[in-house]
């Protein structure tokens, strides 16, 4: 695969993929990076965990990743050819706006909105077909209480001398005759708050950062059929800094793996064994279902299952989101298990071959060379049948009858 041309690799290296990476593998890529970061496992690197959000809002996304590939950080900025017009940090872009940079691009007297706090949590599929309350515990910050966001005492805010309260250190050099050179960089004096408190005059509850942390129990609502990747929002509660509009936190939904279903959309799939002999003559299997019944799904008496044949039964699928009455179905993917060499005695094959329909008979050449199946390799199977069973639609049926006991 050739390489792909982009501007700029920054967000692709945060996630650790290549910029010719398939949406599937930046997803995966995310998810792998997320759990190792999160602020629950990892508390002492929240920004890393930020950042890696911060790329995915933008690489997850088809049109901005296509702009930041072309253009770059600079697309995604005023004048850089991209559709995003606030001259931000690109990361305060797709969380908020927060972190205490300018404010152009707001209305005068409008708050600056704060970074969206973004949580991973994981769900069985038992909890997505049935519906669920979990609990989760955040930390996050809040106004301080001790000094009511001020820092200190009153009036032990002063304006950084360094920068003149603008958070921003901005220096002049000259590159050449009649030209000079404009460098602008954080403050580091006032940590590009713009401002300055003396030591003694700190609040002692925040040391003057103005906000203090606050655990919070957040009441997560998990409705029938919501799917992998879905996600809750908790509207203005995430962080609080002074004079910022608090942004939201999202709670972002991980479907674990299951041991029997699998998930397609609406429908659910179920592989079954069952003997040759079932597939002949009938057979009844008891199904339990995700919400704890039990399906009994036999075959119609004279219906031969062949291997890899697909049947389904209606409405005992996954709930439809928003409208949980409905159901999606249940395909089962049947596999037959042939017997073993020697299960049959070879006096009784003419009785079976009575029961089976007639063989066609085949001209013998006169020029031929005999060969025993039991001397032939055994065939690979072919790579062009596909990796999995739930490609394969062509064969479902509806025929599979089924009861609730």
């Amino acid at each position: 695969m050739s390489q792909k041309k982009v501007k700029d690799t920054k967000l692709y290296d945060e996630l650790g993929v290549d910029p010719s990476a398939t949406p599937e593998e930046i997803k995966k890529a995310y998810r792998k990076l997320a759990l190792k970061y999160h602020p629950d496992k990892n508390p002492d690197e929240p920004e890393k965990f930020k950042n890696i959000s911060a790329a995915f809002e933008i690489l997850g996304d088809e049109k901005k990743r296509t702009v930041y590939d072309k253009y770059g950080e600079d697309g995604l900025k005023e004048g850089g050819g991209g559709e995003f017009h606030n001259p931000f940090d690109i990361f305060d872009m797709f969380f908020g706006g927060g972190g205490g940079r300018g404010g152009r691009g707001r209305n005068p007297g409008e708050k600056m909105r704060g970074r969206d706090t973004v949580h991973q949590m994981k769900v069985s599929l038992e909890d997505l077909y049935n519906g669920t309350t979990r609990q989760l515990a955040v930390q996050k910050n809040v106004i301080c209480s001790g000094c009511n966001g001020i820092g200190g005492k009153e009036g032990s805010v002063q304006k950084c001398d360094n920068c003149n309260g603008s958070g921003m250190d901005i220096k002049m050099r000259q590159i050449g005759p009649g030209m000079v050179q404009q460098i602008q960089q954080p403050c580091r004096q006032c940590n590009q708050t713009g401002e300055k408190i003396k030591e003694k005059d700190k609040c002692k509850t925040c040391n003057g950062k103005k906000v203090e942390k606050q655990r919070k129990i957040l009441k997560c609502e998990i409705d029938k059929g919501m799917k992998d990747g879905q996600k809750l929002t908790f509207n203005g509660e995430g962080d609080q800094a002074p004079d910022i509009e608090a942004g939201d936190i999202v709670i972002v939904l991980d479907e674990k793996e299951h041991s029997v279903f699998r998930r397609q959309g609406s429908d659910l799939f179920l592989r079954m064994d069952i003997e040759l002999a079932d597939a002949l003559c009938g057979f009844t299997r008891n199904i339990k279902t995700l919400d704890n019944r039990t399906l009994v799904v036999k075959s119609h008496p004279g219906e031969v299952i062949r291997p890899k044949e697909m049947k389904c039964v209606l409405d005992e699928g996954m709930p439809m989101y928003s409208n949980p009455t409905e159901r999606g179905r249940l395909v089962i993917d049947f596999n037959v298990n042939f017997p073993k060499d020697g299960w049959i005695n070879p006096k009784d094959l003419i009785s079976l071959e009575k029961c089976l329909p007639p063989c066609e008979k085949y001209v013998i050449a006169d020029i031929s060379e005999e060969v025993l199946l039991s001397n032939l390799e055994d065939v690979p199977p072919s790579s062009s049948r596909g990796s999995s069973y739930y490609d394969e639609d062509d064969n479902r049926g509806q025929g599979v009858q089924c009861q609730t006991s």
